[in-house]
């Protein structure tokens, strides 16, 4: 009998002395939490700005290879490079109006706003750093830790007389 009392004291302790310890370590380290979650985001965001430089430079490598192979390739692409007129009558180059440039700028921004918005911080985070919220946090863990503290442990007088 007195084995499963100190074992359901000894559970109770640490149920107790957990939830507080997280409770306080919540209300004291929130702040810093949400540091840290937008300092992930935006590490994830240079990443990604990193990676797609890398390409670029790796496209404009095997450009140059291929400019540097076949000297004719300028002249065929400088037009539609640069906008000016080719000098075959019978070429024809596309042209991009400022209509479909401005909607394959608005696609590309949404795609890079969906990336960034996949790691954000999250809600019950924000809610916990709030002032008031915080507060009542770290008192509710101070509580637990004290009830945990007073009622869980073996009083002096057990402890004597054994």
């Amino acid at each position: 009998m007195q084995k499963s009392q100190a074992i359901l004291h000894f559970l109770l302790f640490v149920l107790f002395f957990s939830a507080g310890a997280v409770a306080l370590g919540d209300a004291v380290l929130s702040d810093d939490l949400i540091r840290y979650c937008r300092n992930k985001q935006l590490l994830g965001e240079a990443q990604r700005t990193i990676e797609r430089l890398e390409s670029l430079n790796r496209e404009y490598d095997a450009l140059l290879a291929q400019l540097e192979s076949d000297p004719n390739l300028l002249r065929r692409i400088a037009p539609a490079t640069l906008g000016t007129e080719p000098a075959d009558p019978c070429a024809i180059y596309p042209r991009a109006k400022a209509r479909e440039l401005a909607v394959a700028r608005k696609a590309l921004l949404e795609q890079a706003g969906q990336e960034s918005a996949q790691v954000a911080v999250p809600k019950w985070l924000e809610r916990c750093s709030e002032p008031r919220r915080k507060i009542a946090l770290f008192i509710a863990g101070a509580g637990l830790v004290l009830i945990s503290l007073v009622f869980f442990t073996s009083d002096a007088s057990s402890r004597r007389s054994k």
